[in-house]
């Protein structure tokens, strides 16, 4: 079904959606794919199909998971900050890819959170794989905090390091 839709393309916008997934532009290559179409549009997943095949075809990796933490990296961008830390925290984000798990360091008074590093090492696609998904950037993000944090002499926190949660609470908080 999907090469039929393909082949239904105009040449215009197959070039549109090559250029789209080449700059990792899914849902745009998506969208370029359905509203080439007044009549019998396909389906979001039908054209999330045909984008995915044009990433195997051009040969690019439809995932490229972010590069690992390193301590001294991190320790030199917190040294570059305006203010001392008062803590390293982990804190789970997503997108349309799915989970993961973004390093700050931040301060109490006032509150304010300076981005270090983000880790991710999967989709969720994981979780069509018959099998609860393994979080490692979780793991990755808790060992490299712990250590980040050490090394600052200021705490460290992950109030959910186990399952993904957008509304844990935070560090300021104080209530983990």
């Amino acid at each position: 079904m999907e090469d039929d839709i393909w082949a239904l393309l105009p040449e215009d916008v197959r070039s549109e959606v090559d250029a789209l997934v080449r700059q990792d532009r899914r849902m745009f290559a998506v969208r370029a794919i359905r509203n080439a179409f007044d009549a019998d549009r396909p389906g979001i997943y039908e054209a999330m199909d045909i984008v995915v095949g044009r990433y195997e075809a051009i040969g690019r990796p439809l995932f490229t998971p972010t590069e690992p933490l390193d301590v001294g990296t991190l320790f030199a961008a917190v040294q570059a900050l305006p203010v001392r830390p008062d803590a390293v925290e982990a804190v789970w984000d997503g997108d349309t890819d799915g989970w993961f798990v973004v390093l700050f360091a931040v301060t109490k008074d006032p509150q304010r959170e300076f981005f270090l590093a983000q880790s991710r090492r999967g989709t969720d696609l994981r979780f069509f794989n018959e099998r609860t998904p393994a979080w490692p950037e979780a793991e990755e993000a808790d060992t490299v905090g712990r250590a980040l944090a050490e090394r600052l002499g200021v705490p460290f926190s992950f109030a959910s390091p186990q399952t993904p949660d957008g509304d844990a609470p935070r560090w300021w908080d104080g209530r983990w």
